[in-house]
């Protein structure tokens, strides 16, 4: 098979219902409502379904601005398009360079969620299951993936439907079972602010919930990059993008008031994404075998999620290649399928690469987070370009279609509802709900490095030795692991070398011992046991290495 590097993508392949399901899947609803949403419960608490509200009305204002673009400019190129058109050509070489890198990372991304997820189930449901054998459920996602977007935009589309409908009938018939079973609990007061958590009262905690919840808006715009093979693109991306935003968004005010009401208003804030209190702990033990259904429901949503982003970044690509800004090879595109049969070949091969190369190097859930936050943050500010050039486009040349509300109030509006949102992705705390992100203390020194070796001394875990400590550490996964072993080290140091007997070694760690904790983000987790050595008797553990080497370094610092 010879591909053609000149050519168009399969013309009207496919209509309204796969490019609406398009946007749909790319906003992963059940995956959203299951495990994005409910962070914002941690400020908005029982109101959370009117923060939710408000991100709907918030993100329909760039919704708008998009489907306003994708009407008059339908090209596979999207965004990149709308800038280039709008603003500048540099501006949109930019966008269309941030959007193709970001959109080819979401695919590895929900691989790397569909492995921890499907693992950690079937470790929980079956013990003799290894929790860590995550992988192999990614690389089947990338291979399902793969063959859809080689089979064409039409084999994909309709791949993406059946998955998106499935997900949205089981959270819906979920929501309505929770919502019955409510009863007399059933409340509008959860749309207004008097349910807010502790510590964020009224509008504030509103307002902190809602700048979480738009964040699971994001994809609402995916079908714009299919409009080169959509039956009457202008009039069918202006309806699919909208209708995408506006239906999903009331799914998310339906499914968090039910969760509400059920659950409990002024309980709310504690609720997560994963334990008791979450969608899967609530259809465990209230529901029976309805989990089952939850847990497929946010499995197929990762890999529709996948599937709809894959499409994404290979047309983007496709439209970027065709006019040399990325590699020609890119346009390559199936003689018989029509597909950018090299651009999936890439998407595939860089999603295996970060999916292994990530999650193994850390661990998925580590690597997960990660990409989330490129990617946020990354496409919060494609959002927020496009509505400038929403009204640069409109603006530019006096166009007779320009419409003051829709092109110049809604941008503004777009933007004021996505900067806070750019900020919270970014970590950048300009708000006191956001958690500002960490940094690692480095810098340069030339450092002296003395290496003594004791022969016949037993170490088992990496111990210290300080001024004023004694610290034992521990590494290992989960954190409660890591945990146990710098404790229980630590009391067989005691019993080796400080002459205690083990229960009174016990004893005094367990009134003693400081337990401080610092980064838990590495590929295992680290504690250290640390004990004051005034309150211990004279002794020189290990052959006084501390006071000989302490005694070298002052030699060396003269």
């Amino acid at each position: 098979m010879h591909g053609e590097t000149t050519g168009t993508l399969r013309r009207d392949a496919i209509g309204l219902r796969e490019v609406l399901f398009q946007s749909i899947t790319a906003m992963a609803p059940a995956a959203a409502v299951a495990a994005s949403i409910p962070a914002g419960a941690a400020f908005a608490g029982g109101s959370l379904p009117l923060a939710v509200l408000i991100a709907l009305v918030a993100c329909l204002f760039t919704a708008s601005c998009v489907a306003e673009l994708a009407r008059e400019l339908p090209a596979a190129g999207s965004v990149a398009t709308y800038a280039a058109r709008g603003l500048h050509p540099a501006i949109g070489f930019l966008v269309g360079w941030g959007y193709v890198f970001v959109e080819t990372l979401v695919p590895p991304l929900l691989l790397l969620q569909l492995g921890f997820t499907t693992a950690g189930t079937l470790h929980e449901e079956w013990s003799s299951y290894p929790a860590d054998l995550w992988w192999p459920w990614s690389l089947a996602g990338a291979v399902v993936i793969a063959g859809a977007g080689y089979l064409g935009v039409r084999a994909s589309a309709r791949f993406g439907t059946v998955l998106g409908i499935f997900e949205i009938l089981v959270f819906l018939v979920f929501a309505v079972w929770l919502i019955g079973k409510a009863g007399d609990a059933n409340t509008l007061s959860v749309f207004g602010t008097s349910h807010t958590a502790e510590g964020y009262g009224g509008v504030s905690g509103v307002f902190a919930g809602s700048v979480y919840t738009v964040l699971a808006f994001a994809g609402f715009e995916a079908a714009a990059p299919l409009a080169e093979e959509t039956r009457d693109p202008r009039r069918t991306m202006h309806r699919a993008v909208l209708g995408a935003a506006l239906g999903i968004g009331l799914f998310y005010v339906v499914t968090t008031y039910a969760m509400a009401v059920y659950f409990g208003p002024d309980r709310l804030a504690r609720f997560g994404a994963s334990g008791a209190a979450s969608w899967e702990g609530v259809a465990r033990a209230s529901f029976g075998l309805f989990w089952v259904l939850v847990f497929l429901a946010v499995v197929n949503s990762t890999i529709a999620n996948a599937n709809a982003c894959a499409n994404v970044s290979t047309r983007t690509a496709f439209a970027l290649a065709r006019i040399r800004v990325l590699p020609r090879l890119l346009a390559t595109l199936h003689p018989r399928h029509r597909s950018p049969v090299v651009g999936i070949a890439v998407q595939t091969v860089v999603a295996v690469g970060a999916v292994l190369g990530l999650g193994l190097a850390y661990d998925p859930v580590t690597a997960f987070l990660l990409l989330a936050t490129v990617i946020v943050t990354v496409v919060v500010g494609v959002y927020i370009v496009v509505n400038l050039a929403c009204a640069g486009y409109f603006l530019r040349g006096g166009r007779e279609g320009f419409k003051p509300v829709r092109h110049l109030l809604f941008p503004l509006l777009g933007i004021a509802a996505f900067v806070p949102a750019l900020l919270t992705a970014a970590g950048i705390p300009v708000f006191d709900f956001v958690t500002e992100l960490g940094v690692a203390v480095e810098c340069a020194m030339n450092t002296v490095v003395i290496v003594d070796l004791l022969k016949d001394v037993a170490t088992p875990w990496p111990r210290l030795e300080s001024d004023t400590h004694l610290i034992s550490t521990g590494s290992a996964r989960p954190l409660e692991d890591a945990f146990r072993i710098s404790q229980l080290d630590l009391v067989q140091w005691l019993v080796r070398d400080y002459g205690f007997s083990e229960l009174d070694a016990y004893q005094f760690a367990t009134q003693a011992v400081e337990s401080p904790l610092a980064n838990v983000c590495d590929t295992n987790y680290t504690c250290v046991a640390k004990l004051r050595k005034e309150w211990l008797p004279a002794r020189d553990t290990y052959r006084g290495m501390h006071a000989r080497l302490r005694e070298t370094a002052q030699a060396l610092g003269r």
